[in-house]
């Protein structure tokens, strides 16, 4: 990322600094978004954008710019840095004041823009990967993706620790999401998945794959599920921009199903690569 936008401007990552009474970096008070770049071309980029302003919205957050300023801006900044398959990470805080918990009076949002080159993890969509599960112990209000992220950076470390891709979340035995990822079960050939209510957030990537379950046969079922459901499933999988569709073969050290991408599974991550490609193109591999 040799180019960020640094609010408005298109500088070096050495000249792009944080005050220390950024209420980002004090107080976490702001929002973000990560867009898949595939080909040189975000997917679902408008959606995310909306996404954006919707968290910012719910924060009480004003943005300095409109949603198509934004998209403008985020395609230079990929053209200015080269990437050809990876993501753009934006984020916008409430600014510089000094130390209060409530809202200054005056304040200035402070938006910064940068890109990373991520490859698609191919070889664990088609082997899958290890989950644990683990207790949801954060804010209600999972809904705005702030930048209040420790619940969810404690619970992915927990299953990193453990030898796992992801720890699947639960409250009182209801599953919810995963630490960064949304969270489905197959069942009988159906899908389920948590509704998107203020206890997860409603990924682009859910939405996406939910759009397209019907194209495949696949009915829908926006429930709540439990620990049981998802230990019982015939299929469990995770969704998100950098993992896609990505298969759980193996939850607390107990197989599911085969211990194999199921069948549904490989369904959706077909459309799903289909999708990418009627947005953004053919895809190439790119080796990291």
């Amino acid at each position: 990322m040799a180019i960020v936008l640094y609010n408005d401007q298109f500088v070096s990552r050495e000249e792009c600094t944080v005050d220390i009474e950024d209420r980002g970096y004090q107080f976490g008070d702001g929002v973000y978004e990560v867009i898949r770049i595939y080909s040189g071309k975000m997917f679902t980029g408008k959606e995310h954008i909306t996404r954006l302003f919707e968290s910012a919205e719910k924060i009480r957050l004003d943005l300095p710019f409109t949603k198509e300023e934004l998209i403008e801006n985020l395609y230079k900044l990929v053209e200015k840095n080269n990437l050809h398959t990876g993501t753009i990470y934006l984020q916008v805080t409430r600014g510089t004041s000094a130390r209060q918990h409530q809202f200054p009076l005056e304040g200035k949002p402070v938006f910064t823009a940068y890109t990373k080159e991520v490859a698609r993890p191919e070889a664990q969509m088609n082997e899958g990967v290890k989950a644990i599960v683990a207790e949801d112990v954060r804010w209600l209000r999972c809904d705005i993706k702030s930048l209040n992220l420790l619940g969810n950076l404690l619970a992915k470390q927990e299953a990193y620790s453990q030898g796992s891709f992801e720890a699947i979340l639960h409250r009182e035995g209801t599953v919810t999401e995963g630490s960064s990822s949304n969270a489905f079960i197959i069942k009988n050939n159906k899908l389920f998945t948590h509704p998107a209510t203020n206890l997860i957030l409603n990924g682009i990537t859910r939405r996406e794959l939910i759009r397209l379950c019907p194209g495949i046969g696949l009915e829908v079922k926006e429930e709540a599920f439990t620990l049981d459901d998802l230990l019982e499933a015939d299929e469990v999988f995770i969704a998100s921009t950098t993992a896609e569709i990505m298969p759980i073969v193996q939850i607390d050290g107990k197989a599911v199903g085969n211990a194999a991408p199921g069948e549904w599974t490989q369904k959706l991550q077909s459309v799903f690569k289909a999708s990418i490609q009627e947005q953004c193109g053919e895809l190439v591999k790119v080796e990291r």
